[in-house]
């Protein structure tokens, strides 16, 4: 979830977020729980390098991390 909390607390990355998942701020709400949805915000982040590394940095925690987190939450 705190994936989420930092993809969304930059306007410009939240808009893209939204806009490439199709989602929305009630969708948002409603699948805080959702690992589906936990999973597309690690994917959104893994897609792009530069956030990966950068949400890596602002979780305390590796790029590998996350990526294997999103994997878990598929499975």
């Amino acid at each position: 979830m705190s994936a989420l909390g930092w993809t969304l607390e930059d306007d410009d990355r939240a808009e893209r977020f939204l806009s490439l998942t199709g989602l929305d701020a009630d969708s948002l709400r409603g699948g805080l729980g959702d690992p589906a949805l936990l999973a597309a915000v690690l994917d959104f982040l893994a897609n792009h390098e530069p956030d990966l590394i950068r949400a890596a940095e602002g979780l305390a925690v590796t790029p590998e991390e996350l990526v294997a987190a999103a994997q878990e939450l598929r499975a």
